[in-house]
């Protein structure tokens, strides 16, 4: 049988119990929908391959973006960061996201960090 329940995005968020730590929640064809809870700064890096979007469900985030103005979002507000652009997200106060990214994409694009959220722990609630 189809379910035709929608997806909680509040509900899906409790779940996230650490910051900088992607959850799927969704997928369409090849994008992974995710959400996020956000406090302090990730790292600067890249993403080589993919694009990847922020879109801002409550709080406040900074994206520095090297070599260009940064990008200040509120919740409501999106932002599509383009393939190969170093940046690095900040968030001064806790902040709740929804990322939409290739499945293939790495939680720190280029940069390896103690941090990093490999796909299939981002997944593994799904198995």
């Amino acid at each position: 049988m189809t379910d035709f329940s929608g997806t909680d995005i509040a509900a899906e968020l409790r779940q996230v119990t650490r910051h900088w730590t992607p959850r799927v929640v969704g997928q369409v064809n090849d994008q992974y929908i995710k959400v996020a809870k956000l406090l302090g700064e990730l790292v600067w890096h890249a993403h080589d391959h993919e694009d990847e979007m922020f879109l801002v469900v409550s709080g406040h985030l900074r994206i520095e973006i090297d070599g260009q103005a940064t990008v200040e979002l509120a919740p409501g507000q999106f932002y599509v960061v383009p393939r190969g652009v170093r940046h690095n997200p900040v968030a001064e106060e806790e902040v709740h996201v929804v990322l939409v990214e290739t499945v293939t994409t790495s939680h720190t694009g280029d940069v390896a960090v103690a941090g990093s959220v490999p796909i299939a722990d981002q997944t593994s609630h799904l198995a």
